[in-house]
């Protein structure tokens, strides 16, 4: 019986439940990380996958950057305790 391939995206046992792979996903960045672990799988170098890694880190960064965003402006709008009391 042959064991099903570990890159194959469709399995649901393990990775349902690995925080790593759902905080991923959430990013839009799941692809390029696949990619990066793929590149890893084949070469075993990391130094040839830094184009991958690179495109992968741009993307996190991107995330980042705009998650950081949302949350100033959300604070922003929010009135703070001593802004809110009556004098």
């Amino acid at each position: 019986m042959a064991s099903p391939s570990p890159h194959d995206r469709s399995r649901k046992d393990e990775d349902e439940d690995d925080p790593v792979e759902r905080m991923i996903s959430r990013t839009g960045c799941a692809e390029l990380h696949y990619a990066v672990q793929e590149c890893m799988a084949e070469h075993q170098d990391w130094r040839v996958c830094q184009s991958q890694v690179q495109t992968f880190k741009n993307c996190m960064m991107n995330f980042q950057k705009a998650r950081k965003e949302q949350l100033m402006k959300k604070q922003q709008q929010q009135p703070t305790s001593t802004e809110s009391a009556p004098s």
